[in-house]
């Protein structure tokens, strides 16, 4: 396993923050919207496994790297050895954090690896640090802290730039609107509410343009494509469950 680097090398500090945040965006479907999945793969009987993303968003969990020392940092090894030991959020929770720790591994490697100097660094992490860890999207910190940080200014200049969004009042589906107030009212309940996608973790902007949705159980938003969820199908749906809520108890 290379932890998807061997034949990927970013030298920028722009294409560093695009890989990790590809891996984040992967890491943080592996432990939300593709749990399920996620839980069965880490079977405590198998050997020490490792929760891996790669820059293409995509995640996998496998046995470490056999080389030493690696191509890459390496994440936390034999998660899956505490999953039936404590409560599933706090697995999560914990996974989310070695996570959170190894993104930033990776890309300060490629940091140093490359020469980048004080400045570089500085706003290599500045960006990093402009979006929210994956343990605070787990655990719901993000939400919170979307909230402390809405303002007055903030709404006033997403209602001004609403774009082609609107949402029904009664479904908390995304789908195109055509009454300036529908829109407005859209933008004000993303800004006080969840702020950013529950599945990627992505911050909402008034330059967004993708088609989002709200899961009426645990009222988080979330990217159609990251649930894949088309405006289309959306308009079938009466009562939306997001892929986590769905999945709370089908699990054995």
């Amino acid at each position: 396993m290379d932890g998807g680097g061997a034949h990927y090398n970013p030298r920028s500090v722009e294409a560093v923050f695009r890989d990790f945040r590809g891996r984040r965006i992967a890491l943080t479907k592996a432990l939300t919207t593709d749990v399920v999945e996620f839980y069965q793969q880490c079977d405590p009987e198998k050997e020490n496994l490792c929760l891996y993303g790669f820059p293409t968003e995509k995640w996998e969990v496998n046995l470490p790297a056999e080389e030493v020392p690696p191509e890459l940092p390496e994440p936390a090894l034999g998660i899956n050895f505490a999953r039936d030991g404590m409560q599933e959020k706090d697995w999560l929770s914990l996974v989310a954090v070695h996570s959170d720790a190894w993104l930033l591994s990776v890309a300060f490697y490629f940091g140093a690896r490359f020469g980048f100097d004080n400045a570089d660094r500085k706003r290599l992490f500045t960006m990093i640090n402009d979006l929210p860890t994956i343990f605070e999207v787990v655990t719901g910190t993000a939400k919170k802290q979307s909230k402390e940080k809405s303002s007055v200014s903030n709404h006033t200049s997403n209602k001004s730039k609403s774009g082609s969004k609107g949402r029904g009042s009664e479904s908390r589906k995304y789908s195109e609107q055509t009454k300036d107030e529908e829109e407005e009212e859209v933008v004000e309940e993303l800004d006080e509410d969840e702020g950013h996608c529950g599945a990627c973790g992505e911050i909402y902007t008034s330059e967004s343009v993708e088609f989002w949705i709200c899961c009426d159980v645990c009222e988080k938003w979330f990217h159609g494509k990251c649930v894949k969820i088309t405006p289309a199908r959306a308009d079938q749906i009466n009562h939306y469950k997001c892929p986590l809520c769905s999945n709370k108890r089908a699990r054995p």
